[in-house]
């Protein structure tokens, strides 16, 4: 589906009567058919009946994140320095998990990090400097809603880079990655993936929803026309980047509760912090959560 389609998509769905429905809480909202019926485009591919129910994931996610205030607690008491990147498809649910992560922490020890285009400064630098001058000092968690890693997908395919530039890029970030974990610093790298149609219906929602529509911008609808590219871009990022110092959490995020509830675990499981209760804190769900290379797939080049 590429621009011209998806507004075409987007009229048809105003002149057949379709609607936004948010829950009690006023998010995560479904698309509504002039039936009364939700879009169901999250059962794509995905190994469970149901989407996990309200309560059950705020008793989940309460949980977590106290763990995730826990883990804040002994990140200040040793010092201790944390770097977690949130990269994926567009409207995988970034922004929403990492709100997930950090609504109960103390701001002063954690940061999100979410880099508009570079300046006309930035662009004369380094490519990586820029990201640099965000890493966390002692005692700090940093958030970074997309990262350097724009230069391994969005860059290359909407071509705002050269292919020199990617190459580059391609062999420094494992090794600057070598270079932050070596020197004390933690990483944790997520990508958050949805299956082709139920992105398409996450656009439509924030199209036709008047609180969300800013979350659709230009470049997400730019990109609509280029699935297969984003997804040769991942693997290729996979197959170079995934280091058994440095390796990629791939999370099914098709139902956007387990993603958020996933992401929050696998994080977690990866340390032994002060009082970590092992009843919250395990394995995140095998059958939503890989490695990223372990993700890969032929694709022609």
């Amino acid at each position: 589906m590429d621009q011209r389609e998806f507004r075409e998509y987007i009229d048809w769905l105003r002149a057949g009567g379709y609607t936004v429905l948010h829950d009690i809480t006023g998010s995560d909202p479904d698309l509504i058919t002039p039936e009364g019926s939700a879009i169901d485009t999250w059962r794509d591919d995905y190994p469970y009946d149901n989407r996990l129910d309200r309560e059950a994931y705020e008793a989940e996610k309460y949980s977590l994140q106290v763990e995730l205030i826990k883990f804040q607690d002994w990140t200040r008491e040793t010092g201790t320095r944390h770097i977690v990147v949130f990269e994926g498809r567009d409207a995988a649910g970034k922004g929403g998990t990492i709100k997930r992560f950090s609504e109960h922490l103390n701001p002063r020890y954690a940061r999100i990090v979410a880099l508009p285009k570079p300046n006309r400064r930035e662009r004369g630098q380094w490519f990586l400097q820029r990201y640099i001058e965000h890493f966390p000092t002692a005692g700090e968690i940093v958030l970074f809603d997309r990262s350097w890693y724009n230069r391994a997908g969005v860059e290359p395919v909407m071509g705002f880079c050269s292919p020199d530039d990617y190459q580059r890029f391609m062999r420094e970030a494992p090794a600057l990655e070598e270079m932050l974990i070596e020197s004390g610093t933690s990483l944790t790298k997520f990508y958050l993936a949805v299956t082709r149609n139920e992105q398409r219906t996450r656009f439509a929602i924030r199209q036709l929803d008047p609180v969300r529509r800013w979350k659709l911008s230009p470049m997400d609808v730019a990109s609509l026309g280029k699935w297969d590219e984003y997804t040769a871009a991942a693997e290729r990022m996979f197959e170079q980047t995934d280091t058994e110092l440095a390796p990629w959490t791939w999370i099914n995020a098709n139902d956007k509760k387990r993603g958020r509830l996933n992401a929050m675990r696998a994080f977690l499981d990866k340390f032994d912090y002060t009082d970590k209760d092992p009843s919250v804190v395990f394995a995140p769900d095998e059958l939503l959560v890989k490695r990223g290379r372990d993700t890969l797939r032929t694709l022609a080049p």
